[in-house]
């Protein structure tokens, strides 16, 4: 899989790929194009709204991913939760609400 910084168009100023593998490997989750995928609509949602919240984020994710199977299918790719383990991955905040360890549970 070849994977450039020019495919992220929407990267923070301080992400980089190698990073994100790193971070990745480091919490056990196999890089594919559909993680990439991931990573890039994450980053593009991020660019387009002031203040992303969870409940959106878990929209737009859904909707981006429908034809894959939407949020069940990410969880499936990434347990760590799609939206907490994504942004991580996308060099991005995550948000609030999405990591509750009262809980044990992660979007």
């Amino acid at each position: 899989m070849n994977v450039s910084l020019e495919s992220f168009p929407n990267a923070p100023a301080d992400w980089d790929i190698n990073t994100a593998e790193e971070t990745a490997k480091t919490d056990g989750v196999n890089m594919s194009d559909d993680h990439w995928d991931l990573v890039r609509a994450l980053q593009e949602y991020y660019r387009k709204v002031d203040f992303p919240n969870l409940r959106q984020i878990k929209d737009a994710l859904e909707e981006k991913f429908h034809s894959r199977g939407g949020m069940r299918y990410l969880y499936q790719i990434i347990p760590g939760g799609p939206v907490a383990e994504g942004c991580r991955l996308a060099g991005l905040n995550v948000p609030p609400g999405a990591i509750d360890k009262s809980f044990g549970s992660t979007a």
